[in-house]
């Protein structure tokens, strides 16, 4: 991995989170992912399912974790079974954990090999009465290709039926969406490897570069700082191209007089950070792209102030809505009378800002969380207004990463990437 060893007792604390909000006598199991295939004997680059990761830190294809805290025989309270390394993958794949090394990453004690899976499982289960299934319940799930968690549940619920079944995917989201100090460390350096790359780009951006460009020189400079590379597929929208709000092609010219959106964001260590910046090509803005940016700034600093314990997702969502509307107003593009007239379902304002303004954020870009639940310290979001106008050819979204606080206006991890329009041109004129 490029990124350092993370600290142990950050995997052995969220083992305890998890374990607490167990039934009695049930043994929950948790699988890595597949390797993915593309054709012949490719395969897309290994990605570690975010949940065993985050109970364990192991960061390797045919791991299975196994958690059993009442279990008789302590040894077997947690459990890891590895794929057994040797000689011949070591020198055509390289290094692989050992049963030392899985402890050292874990903090778990009892490592078998995975070839000795089933026969210890059918030990536990003769004494477990509940079995903790891992199931993707993501609000956005694309459930269409089977996992290699969903291989292993369809044939653990077939050998044993007599068990009660329940779901690790409530206790997950749970667990997940309030982040761990060493969490919150991690996801600083993401953002502070993102700076790094957008900073690189306001000395490189102007008339005649190509977006492909762009997302390479920021590709360079993520990986020169330890990150796989990019947290989600990257958009660089010049001109029009921001209006599509995956745009994800990356191929066209950046012209004079436009405004590039950019929602790129660095991984380190498995954790996502997630901004948008949009930069004037030429250097300067015009006077209507400044008033564009200027009211899209002011909503989403409004906005954060929302972002505090006790306030409900939903509520926030409408409050940041009659923000926008007051912007749309001013800018021209709606009226009292588009508001007297709008569908309740669909507001005036969403012709201009149709998507949500804020999603946790934490091992994966569009997080796990409870989302029926009022806001708590902890809680990592975005904060993501932005205005679309296909008939001017502009877009603009600006985009940071939120910590909850107890007390106060939420923690900003992105606080030093510039985003005022005057810091913006200053640096793209230096």
């Amino acid at each position: 991995m490029k990124y350092h060893r993370i600290n142990k007792d950050l995997f052995i604390n969220n083992r305890k989170r998890y374990t607490e909000q167990m039934e009695s006598n049930a043994l929950a199991i948790f699988n890595s992912n597949d390797i993915y295939p593309i054709s012949a004997d490719s395969t897309m680059p290994f990605q570690q399912h975010r949940d065993i990761f985050h109970l364990s830190g192991v960061d390797q294809e045919e791991s299975v974790l196994v958690l059993f805290p009442d279990c008789k025989n302590e040894a077997h309270r947690e459990i890891l079974f590895l794929r057994e390394t040797n000689e011949h993958i070591a020198v055509w794949e390289g290094e692989k954990l050992t049963k030392d090394a899985a402890f050292e990453v874990s903090g778990i004690k009892t490592v078998y090999w995975l070839s000795q899976m089933d026969n210890i499982l059918n030990t536990l289960l003769a004494e477990a009465d509940k079995i903790y299934i891992n199931t993707n319940e993501h609000l956005r799930a694309n459930t269409e290709v089977e996992t290699r968690e969903d291989r292993f549940t369809k044939k653990l619920l077939a050998k044993y039926p007599a068990h009660q079944v329940r779901k690790s995917a409530p206790i997950m989201h749970r667990i997940r969406s309030i982040k761990h100090p060493v969490e919150l460390e991690l996801m600083q350096t993401a953002c502070n490897i993102t700076e790094k790359g957008f900073r690189r780009l306001l000395s490189f951006i102007q008339p005649g570069v190509w977006e492909y460009e762009i997302e390479a020189e920021l590709l360079h400079e993520f990986i020169r700082n330890r990150s796989k590379g990019f947290a989600y597929t990257p958009i660089v929208a010049s001109g029009p191209n921001a209006n599509v709000l995956h745009y994800i092609e990356n191929n066209q010219e950046c012209k004079a007089g436009d405004v590039i959106l950019l929602d790129v964001a660095a991984e380190y260590a498995n954790y996502a950070s997630d901004l948008s910046r949009s930069v004037p090509v030429s250097g300067r803005f015009t006077a209507r792209q400044r008033q564009v940016y200027d009211a899209v700034l002011h909503v989403k600093k409004e906005a954060e102030k929302l972002l505090v314990p006790g306030t409900m997702m939903a509520d926030y969502h409408k409050e940041v809505g009659l923000i926008m509307q007051d912007q749309l107003v001013q800018l021209g593009l709606i009226d009292q009378t588009d508001i007297k007239n709008q569908d309740p379902a669909w507001p005036a304002y969403k012709k201009y800002f149709m998507h949500g303004t804020s999603h946790f954020i934490g091992l994966d870009t569009h997080d796990v969380g409870l989302w029926n639940e009022p806001i708590k310290a902890g809680m990592v979001f975005t904060c993501e207004p932005g205005i679309y106008i296909p008939q001017e050819g502009l877009g603009i979204r600006l985009e940071d990463n939120l910590v909850v606080q107890e007390n106060g206006a939420p923690f900003n991890l992105m606080k030093n990437i510039p985003i005022e329009a005057e810091e913006i041109e200053t640096l793209m004129n230096a």
